[in-house]
Formats: C-alpha cells, sequence, structure tokens
C-alpha cells in the first residue's frame, strides 16, 4: 500500500493550480464523471479535502460518515479561496505520521489510515484529471502520487467484490499506455475523453 512518507503536497499543489485555471464561463461545463459539471467537481474536491482532513485527524462524524454518493456537490461562494486552503489543510494532515496510522473513516467505510491516505492520493490524481480535461489545461500529476494512485486501483480492480474498478468498470486500453492512461482506464474513465 501507500508509503506513509508519502507527501501530497506537490500532487494538491498541481489540483490546487488546475482550480485556478478554471475560468467562469466553465463551471457549467461537462466533465469525464456523467453526473457532474465543473462546478460540481470543484465542489467534490473541496468536500473530499475537509472530509479527508478529518478522518486524517481520526476526528469521526458526519464528514466522514456520508457517503459522496450522498448528493452532488457544489462549490462554495468564496470557492476560489476556500478551496487552495482546504487543500493545504489536507496536506498538513497527511504530513502527520499519525494520519497514516492505525484506523479511520471516509465516505462511511472505515479502513486503515495507510489505505486511507491511498484513497487521498488518488483522490487528487484522478479528479485532477477529470478538471484538467474538462477545462482543457495541461496535466503532468506528482510522479509519487501518481505511483500509490496506480498501486491503489490496481489492487482495487484485482477484488472480486468491488466490480472490476473503484469508479466503474475498468476500461480496455493496451497494455503499453503510458501509467496515466492505465491509472484512468483502472477508475473506469476512458483515458482519450473529450469535452
Amino acid at each position: 500500500m501507500t508509503d506513509p512518507t508519502l507527501d501530497l503536497g506537490p500532487q494538491a499543489l498541481i489540483v490546487a493550480r488546475l482550480v485556478a485555471g478554471v475560468t467562469e464561463r466553465q463551471l457549467d461545463d461537462v466533465t469525464p464523471c456523467p453526473a457532474y459539471a465543473v462546478h460540481h467537481m470543484l465542489g467534490h474536491i473541496g468536500g473530499l479535502a475537509v472530509a479527508f482532513c478529518d478522518a486524517g485527524r481520526k476526528n469521526l462524524g458526519a464528514r466522514t460518515d456520508t457517503s459522496p454518493d450522498t448528493a452532488v456537490p457544489d462549490i462554495a461562494p468564496d470557492w476560489r479561496e476556500s478551496l487552495p486552503k482546504a487543500l493545504d489543510e489536507l496536506v498538513e494532515v497527511w504530513r502527520d505520521p499519525a494520519a497514516w496510522e492505525g484506523e479511520t473513516r471516509a465516505g462511511g467505510v472505515t479502513l486503515p489510515g495507510a489505505v486511507a491516505g491511498a484513497v487521498v492520493a488518488d483522490e487528487l490524481v484522478v479528479h485532477g484529471w477529470d478538471l484538467a480535461r474538462a477545462t482543457g489545461q495541461e496535466y503532468e500529476p506528482d510522479p509519487a502520487a501518481l505511483h500509490a494512485s496506480y498501486g491503489f486501483l490496481a489492487a482495487a480492480a484485482q477484488d472480486p467484490g468491488r466490480g472490476g474498478g473503484v469508479f466503474g468498470p475498468v476500461v480496455p486500453v493496451p497494455d503499453d499506455a503510458p501509467l496515466l492512461d492505465l491509472l484512468i482506464a483502472l477508475s473506469g474513465r476512458d483515458p482519450g475523453w473529450k469535452s
């Protein structure tokens, strides 16, 4: 599983730059997630940052017990300021080795801290790709987060109880595809998706 010394900072910074690159007129554009427009994706990223801060602190409650499927998320009025701050806080929480230890809960699921850390890396990598594709921005994820996310999704795809992928059925791609394409396919998305 993910190394507890993984610094989520570089990937969170990449996501924060993507967030800053979103224009007001792009907020209603489609994303690779059929139920989400760009403003929903931004809301999801902000919500996962807050929920995984609580999960890392083992501050279990409503934010760690609520499934992300409960409602379609949306942005806060101050999203341009609050979302980058939430990402910064997420990074600081997961720089504490205690976040990676013991058990915690996220999305209503109890899981080891190290697995929760892998989920955070995966969320940042995959949703960074979603946001970049939806808004036409360049995207190159942090290599350490990319490898952690790939390891998490590859393991999840092998679990017979998962239905072949965490977000949906695994999309077939050539074995020699770039690692990011392999990861995106494991997440149930088409690496060739365009808006």
